[in-house]
């Protein structure tokens, strides 16, 4: 496995870049951000999982807002 010191993405797994935005912002903070359904529509950290794992589009912007909160918290 290759090092990716400059990558905070590298070794984090969806699951828990999910769960971390739950906890930060609530699910209907991250609804308004990123227009999915399930994160609108009766969300959970399954459906979640399985929507962002077949929709690169949708895992990008989650990613994406998953690096600005870690920007902001440090």
């Amino acid at each position: 496995m290759e090092s990716q010191p400059n990558n905070p993405l590298h070794g984090v797994k969806l699951e828990q870049i999910i769960n971390d935005l739950v906890a930060h912002y609530g699910w209907e903070y991250m609804g308004y951000t990123v227009k999915i359904k399930c994160f609108t529509d009766n969300p959970s950290v399954k459906s979640s999982l399985k929507f962002l794992r077949r929709t690169p589009w949708a895992r990008t912007k989650v990613e994406t807002m998953y690096l600005k909160m870690l920007k902001n918290t440090n």
